[in-house]
């Protein structure tokens, strides 16, 4: 068949523009390396300074000092939940603690009174009328405050009730959607990034489409009574391998790193072969309004960083609808394919949904696809073919 020997000479072209196919597959695991070392070097901490005055009493003589014992549950909290990085330190003065906060080497300051373990003892033998106050202090326009002071408000409530044996009224408990519970920062940016590893073959599948051009080879491919829908079949063909390829090593690389899935890669592939073929009949566009390699390379840039940017792969973007089409968002973000890959990535890797919960995502891909291929068939056979 003609279209197999496309195939064949689209591999070998492919090889021999070793320099872009190597930039093409090892763009996504190059990012998600990058992405990794960032979140490493970024992951947050909290620091809490407590100055404990607590002055303790004697019951049935022994020494009893809650305040310590708080700052003992502190630290078994955090031991407790593992992932979140809170850090208690005992300090010596207010003082101290002030310009620490003052110089940003803390998050917040948390000062136990005197009469803290009175108060709770007194509580505890059904004193209703006792009160305990505890102060905290920091900025309260710093997000690390906020979230410092939240964290150890629960905990100085949390063991109030266990001190004073007292139930709370109201429990509250969550239920994670998918593996969200033991979700990392790094785990939320891999699907983005598998979509950036499939943008790269703007240029490659851009390239191999405008090389025939260029080297006028595309004569003797008409000549040879070869239809257009063969030329483009046999070189999408050899693409979509190297998509596929490009996909599977960022994966291999995100999960080398420690990235966490669940769901089915099954449906994955699905996603990245149809993204793939998206990309790769966008590409047909930019072939068809440039002539030579490197025209590609200049013209190219501005939709690979649009795809890139603005639709949520290299960082999340969220924008509002400007209308629903059975309840799916439709987004100007969303005549980019990629959109739609990632928001199907999240489902099936983070939230573990199958095949008929994507199913929005798949027909927006499928749809914009088939335009993406319409116009550039169009316009790159007005342009390069029609004049053989």
């Amino acid at each position: 068949m003609k279209i197999s020997g496309v195939i064949v000479k689209s591999f070998r072209e492919q090889v021999r523009s070793f320099w872009v196919l190597l930039l093409s597959l090892s763009m996504g695991p190059f990012f998600i390396l990058v992405y990794f070392l960032i979140t490493e070097s970024s992951k947050p901490q909290y620091n809490i300074l407590v100055v404990n005055r607590d002055s303790g009493i004697l019951e049935n003589g022994q020494p009893l000092n809650y305040g310590k014992d708080l700052l003992r549950y502190f630290s078994a909290a955090n031991i407790e939940i593992g992932s979140t990085p809170f850090v208690t330190t005992e300090i010596s003065d207010r003082n101290t603690g002030m310009e620490k906060l003052k110089n940003k080497h803390a998050d917040a300051l948390i000062i136990i009174p005197g009469s803290f373990t009175q108060s709770l003892n007194a509580r505890k033998h059904n004193d209703s009328l006792s009160l305990t106050r505890i102060e905290f202090m920091g900025d309260l326009t710093s997000a690390n405050y906020l979230i410092s002071a939240v964290w150890a408000n629960e905990m100085v409530n949390a063991f109030a009730l266990l001190t004073t044996n007292s139930k709370r009224i109201v429990e509250v408990t969550e239920t994670p959607l998918g593996i969200s519970a033991s979700i990392s920062s790094f785990d939320m940016i891999v699907p983005g990034i598998l979509i950036v590893s499939l943008i790269m073959l703007m240029f490659t599948a851009s390239i191999a489409f405008v090389a025939e051009v260029e080297n006028r080879t595309i004569l003797r491919l008409k000549l040879s009574r070869l239809s257009t829908s063969e030329f483009l079949g046999g070189i999408g063909f050899v693409q979509l391998m190297v998509g596929i390829i490009s996909v599977i090593l960022t994966l291999l690389t995100a999960i080398v790193l420690g990235f966490h899935y669940q769901g089915s890669l099954i449906l994955m592939l699905i996603i990245a072969g149809l993204t793939s073929l998206s990309i790769i009949s966008f590409s047909l566009i930019i072939a068809a309004v440039t002539k030579s390699a490197n025209e590609v390379l200049v013209v190219g840039n501005f939709p690979m960083f649009l795809f890139m940017f603005f639709t949520g792969a290299a960082f999340p973007l969220k924008s509002d609808a400007l209308f629903t089409v059975a309840g799916y968002p439709a987004t100007i973000q969303g005549l980019m394919t990629p959109t739609h890959a990632i928001s199907a990535l999240n489902k099936t890797l983070i939230m573990n949904m199958d095949m008929m919960s994507i199913l929005p995502e798949i027909t927006s891909i499928v749809g914009l696809t088939m335009v993406y291929f319409l116009i550039g068939a169009i316009i790159f056979k007005h342009r390069h073919l029609s004049r053989y």
